[in-house]
C-alpha cells in the first residue's frame, strides 16, 4: 500500500507564508510545523542552551510572521531567510555572553530504537563534535554546522551568513581541517576504529 503524500508538504514555504499573510491560520501552523524544528536545532547547536534556543526560535518565527505581508516570492527561500535570522539572533546572544560556549549541553532526543550503549556512544560522539566545533572560530563553526549538519548548499549558507560563496567554501574547508585535527586523537575513544 502506498502512502498518500501530505498535501501540506507539497506546498512551497513561500506559498504558505503568503497564505498566512492573507489570513489562513492553517498555513501558519503547517509552516511552523515544517520550519520550527529546524531552526530550533540550529539555535541549540549555536547556543548550547535549550531555553535560550527556544527563545531565539520563537523570536525568529515572530519576525517571519511580521514580514509575511511584505514577502516577495522568488527573491529568497523562506527557510534560508529564517536560518539567517536565527544565526544573527544567536550571534547577538553569543556576543553578549562574551566568551565561547560549549555545545556539550545539547541533549540528544530520546529514541527507543537504539540500545543504551549505542545511545551513549552517539552522545559521546555528539559531545565530542560539539566540543570540537566550540574550539573553532565562530564563523567557521557556523559554516561547518550549516553545511554538514543542516545539509545546506554553499549558496544558501552564503545568504544566511551574508558572505560570498567563495568565503563559505574557504570557511568550511578551514573549519573541516581544524575540526579533523581536533578530533584526530579521539577516534578510538569514540569507537571510529570499528566503523
Amino acid at each position: 500500500m502506498t502512502a498518500v503524500p501530505d498535501p501540506a508538504t507539497a506546498i512551497p514555504d513561500a506559498a504558505l507564508l503568503v497564505a498566512f499573510a492573507n489570513g489562513d491560520a492553517t498555513a501558519a501552523r503547517d509552516l511552523a510545523t515544517r520550519l520550527l524544528p529546524r531552526v530550533l536545532a540550529q539555535a541549540n547547536r549555536m547556543l548550547a542552551d535549550a531555553a535560550e534556543a527556544e527563545d531565539v526560535a520563537q523570536e525568529a518565527m515572530m519576525r517571519l510572521w511580521k514580514i509575511a505581508p511584505d514577502w516577495r516570492q522568488g527573491e529568497a527561500q523562506v527557510s534560508t531567510w529564517l536560518y539567517r535570522v536565527v544565526a544573527n539572533l544567536c550571534t547577538d546572544r553569543l556576543r553578549k555572553r562574551r566568551g565561547r560556549v560549549s555545545l556539550d549541553a545539547v541533549a540528544e532526543p530520546a529514541d527507543a530504537a537504539p540500545s543504551v550503549a549505542a545511545q551513549m556512544q552517539t552522545q559521546a560522539r555528539l559531545a565530542a563534535l560539539s566540543d570540537g566545533l566550540a574550539q573553532l572560530p565562530d564563523r567557521q563553526a557556523q559554516a561547518v554546522a550549516l553545511r554538514h549538519l543542516e545539509g545546506l548548499s554553499n549558496p544558501e549558507i552564503a545568504q544566511i551568513m551574508d558572505i560570498s560563496v567563495r568565503s563559505v567554501e574557504s570557511l568550511t574547508a578551514r573549519g573541516k581541517r581544524a575540526l579533523a585535527a581536533i578530533m584526530a586523537g579521539r577516534k578510538a575513544e569514540l569507537g571510529y576504529d570499528d566503523d
